[in-house]
């Protein structure tokens, strides 16, 4: 439980936590947290339960699954959850700027150096080469997500059915829809409270989830009302577009980080011309091999339409909405992981997560141009989906091996 008692005040200790201390611990986050959102969690845990002792193992634990319930990245909302419960809204605002920062800083740097008109010949390589270990990591995130997916669903045929067909309807959204898969995961979020609704009648919709279970998969039904939003920013062009795109990698993205790709992808590359295919996953590959949260890939995609501040204005939409789910909705997380209607919502959009992260991999394999890619993305398969080794170093192994690549005189070159 949250205690509302406990809520933007001092530590378990009772003592106030200075603003100073939150900006160094969480911006030392921000500058170490290679590896995503479980390298995330873990150094806040170890730094606000085992280390510091300002928050407990179970308030820490109501932490994780409340923010999980939430549109955008978990784990930036789990950063400014925890420094939200020390200190309140100033607590949050430098705990989270401090948690985003570092990463933003670099992404924006490398960014200046992997989009520009003439880069150095290593830099095409190894740019070439972490890009086509892309998509192997869209398909080790889709696969990592079905265990717990399927298992939510439940046992009945009936569901079991409806889990692949909202897979598939994601993972043909990822492919045809472009921009518009975000409501492909609404609708099938929708469905399934009206499918789930109808088995339990008329009864009354809050209380726990009938298998006992709260969070999950990150889709996130508090972001529903948000699927309405601002839709002209997109037909404004310039940094309108990019502000809309932003929009909606940071309100109504379902399933986490990866999902972002399939989002971006089809505005940044065909629909606004602002980057190419190739381009793109270099992205991509920057925002995993980055610390800080894998969002900051839309910085990338920000700073290819409008230069720096096309860069910084994605990170400010796109980080925004996390701080004010978490500090105009935080006295009301409780209330939303009981709502049955919320747990409907994410059983049924967490299939059409999966299968849109998978579906992804195939335009992303598709914009590979050269024949030594296919075999870094084979191995990188063989490394990330066989072998269950780490994303950033098998990100870092592709770039080394298209540098060698170009080297020795294989395009591009």
């Amino acid at each position: 439980m949250l205690p509302d008692s406990h809520i933007g005040g001092a530590g378990e200790s009772g003592r106030v936590v200075g603003l100073g201390t939150i900006a160094r611990e969480w911006g030392r986050i921000g500058i170490t947290g290679f590896g995503g959102p479980p390298a995330h969690i873990l150094l806040l845990r170890r730094l606000c339960v085992e280390r510091r002792r300002w928050l407990t193992p179970e308030e820490f634990e109501d932490g994780i699954a409340a923010t999980n319930l939430l549109p955008g990245p978990a784990s930036t909302q789990l950063a400014v959850f925890t420094a939200w419960r020390l200190r309140g809204l100033p607590g949050a605002l430098v705990g989270g700027a401090c948690f985003i920062g570092p990463g933003l800083v670099l992404i924006l740097a490398l960014s200046v150096l992997f989009l520009a008109g003439d880069p150095p010949l290593w830099v095409l390589g190894a740019a070439a080469g972490a890009g086509a270990a892309v998509p192997a990591v869209a398909v080790q995130a889709a696969t990592s997500l079905v265990p717990a997916s399927f298992g939510r669903m439940g046992r009945a045929r009936s569901a079991r059915a409806r889990w692949t067909g909202y897979a598939l309807a994601g993972a043909a959204a990822a492919v045809l829809t472009g921009p518009w898969l975000v409501l492909v995961l609404i609708a099938a979020g929708l469905t399934e409270i009206a499918v789930r609704g109808r088995g339990r009648g008329r009864g009354p919709s809050n209380g726990p989830a009938p298998d006992g279970r709260t969070g999950g998969m990150g889709g996130r039904a508090a972001g529903l009302p948000l699927a309405t939003g601002p839709l002209a920013l997109g037909a404004l062009g310039g940094l309108g577009a990019v502000a809309w795109v932003a929009f909606k990698v940071g309100a109504l993205s379902y399933g986490g980080g990866f999902v972002i790709i399939p989002l971006m992808r089809d505005d940044a590359v065909h629909r606004y011309h602002w980057m190419t295919d190739g381009q793109f996953l270099n992205a991509v590959a920057l925002g995993q091999v980055t610390p800080g949260p894998v969002v900051h890939t839309v910085a990338v995609v920000g700073y290819a339409a409008a230069g720096i501040a096309g860069g910084l204005l994605a990170a400010a939409v796109a980080f925004a909405p996390s701080f004010l789910f978490v500090i105009l909705g935080g006295r009301h997380f409780d209330r939303l992981r009981a709502d049955r209607r919320v747990q409907d919502f994410l059983t049924g959009a967490g299939p059409a997560v999966v299968g849109a992260i998978a579906g992804s991999a195939l335009p992303l394999a598709a914009a590979l141009g050269y024949g030594w890619q296919w075999g870094v993305l084979a191995a990188a398969l063989l490394w990330l989906v066989l072998a269950r080794r780490g994303v950033v170093l098998t990100l870092l192994a592709a770039g080394a091996a298209g540098v060698l690549a170009v080297a020795a005189g294989l395009p591009p070159a």
